[in-house]
């Protein structure tokens, strides 16, 4: 979709206010859509990656994967009573915060990934689509569709829009966030890259073949992993990035740090109000190094209080 210009006053983004961080996003997209213009990009090769817990949807009090965990975890104490002082049983099933902190992040969604061992891709995902039908938000008192940030669904319709490909990279599993993210984003199982556990493949002679979780973790998608997981999977370095924590700059730099236009945004929990505002205190996903190094890096900063007119959809 070749176009000169996208004006701010156009009612693109409706979500997004009118400032330098709007302007920055819809110049980049005309920019590399103007056939014939010095940045124009083929549409093969725009890549746009997401980050996806506190980047596309609420991580706070605890990210979407942990709080499917704790109902597994609840469940097998259920059957297994003595599980419930065992650890890291016990902190989930208690939601020690601290306790959960000592495990970091890594440790956090390999317990998330390996309590759900032994079951076929299938089943579990089917397990994941029943829990998005019940499960609310703790805090927001939401579905958990309902907890997706608004200018993101209108970003990643717009860049589709203008012929980008867009991918979720992300830290958290892969099997679990497939599920939804076509329904919820957009964004085709194909097209989601995140941490994963070891598979076995079950081929019984009078039965049909299966792919078996098992509870070692196979790459865990954080940091360096990142853009190295964007090099196996997509193969083209992204134009445009969008992350929110210091587990997101690497890939934050990999795009931006290629030649042509290219832009990367990292999300800063601002707003008390509509949201949870957080970076330096305490939580499983800081935002520190990135936030202080982001002018060095020419990384640009949204703010959510200041950027954003709406935070999640209307009910």
């Amino acid at each position: 979709m070749p176009t000169e210009s996208l004006s701010i006053d156009g009612g693109l983004l409706p979500s997004w206010n009118d400032s330098t961080t709007k302007s920055a996003i819809l110049d980049l997209v005309a920019a590399v859509t103007l056939e014939g213009g010095p940045d124009f990009v083929p549409p093969a090769q725009r890549i746009a990656v997401f980050d996806n817990d506190g980047t596309l949807w609420c991580e706070q009090p605890a990210q979407v994967q942990v709080l499917f965990a704790r109902q597994r975890a609840a469940e097998m104490a259920a059957a297994d009573p003595s599980l419930r002082d065992r650890q890291p049983f016990k902190a989930f099933l208690e939601h020690d915060v601290a306790a959960i902190h000592a495990l970091g992040k890594q440790g956090v969604f390999e317990f998330a990934m390996a309590i759900h061992a032994g079951m076929t891709t299938e089943a579990f995902e089917a397990t994941v689509r029943d829990w998005f039908v019940r499960a609310r938000h703790p805090t927001f008192d939401r579905p958990m569709a309902g907890i997706v940030f608004q200018p993101q669904i209108e970003l990643l319709d717009f860049l589709r829009a203008h012929g980008f490909k867009t991918f979720i990279v992300s830290g958290g599993g892969v099997d679990f966030m497939r599920p939804f993210a076509e329904a919820a984003y957009g964004i085709p199982p194909e097209q989601v890259i995140g941490s994963s556990v070891k598979y076995r493949f079950d081929a019984a002679d009078d039965g049909p073949c299966q792919i078996v979780k098992l509870a070692e973790l196979g790459s865990f998608d954080d940091r360096d992993a990142k853009p190295a997981n964007i090099a196996l999977h997509i193969g083209r370095r992204p134009i445009l990035c969008f992350g929110n924590s210091d587990g997101d700059l690497a890939m934050l730099r990999y795009t931006i740090s290629g030649t042509g236009r290219r832009l990367g945004l990292l999300l800063h929990h601002d707003d008390t109000t509509r949201e949870v505002a957080y970076d330096r205190e305490f939580r499983l996903s800081p935002l520190v190094e990135a936030l202080d190094r982001s002018d060095a890096f020419g990384i640009r900063v949204v703010s959510m209080k200041r950027d954003w007119g709406t935070v999640f959809p209307r009910p």
